[in-house]
């Protein structure tokens, strides 16, 4: 059997560009009716969240769902902290690692799966600007084999 279709919502694409990501972790949301519905039609934004541990609770912080279109007066605050679904064991082990200096967690993708809203957490370490200059010199060093490539099959 096949893993569950993914249908991505939001992607935090700088979050792989400013960490460098050491490991991943599912995550669920709890959310209300009108956040749910929001984020089904295309409405979040994980780009400036992170997560955060609290009394031994995980929370998404800074996260942006929009207010549903056809909402009434019980729509949801866009932005407010939201609790994180995980087992007691992985919620102390991730405070275990972020701990450690300069671990932090990140929102990499907010998705669908199986009708369930799910968010992608990693376990993830600054870059410094070294680093990210050293990351985009190899993505343009791939790229320019990739063509290189391409071209002589053209051949």
């Amino acid at each position: 059997m096949s893993a569950p279709a993914r249908k991505m919502i939001a992607e935090n694409r700088k979050a792989r560009h400013d960490f460098h990501i050491v490991e991943r972790v599912e995550a669920g949301i709890a959310l209300t009716g009108t956040e749910v519905k929001s984020l089904r039609d295309g409405g979040g934004n994980i780009r400036e969240s992170y997560a955060q541990l609290r009394n031994g609770e995980v929370f998404l912080v800074g996260a942006n769902i929009a207010p549903y279109r056809q909402g009434n007066l019980q729509n949801h605050e866009p932005v407010r902290d939201r609790k994180l679904l995980l087992h007691r064991r992985e919620i102390h082990q991730l405070g275990v690692k972020v701990a450690q200096r300069g671990m932090t967690l990140v929102p990499l993708a907010l998705y669908l799966t199986n009708g369930k809203v799910k968010l992608e957490l990693g376990l993830a370490r600054g870059k410094e600007g070294v680093d990210k200059r050293h990351s985009i010199a190899e993505r343009d060093a791939r790229r320019q084999m990739e063509r290189a490539v391409k071209e002589h099959n053209r051949r």
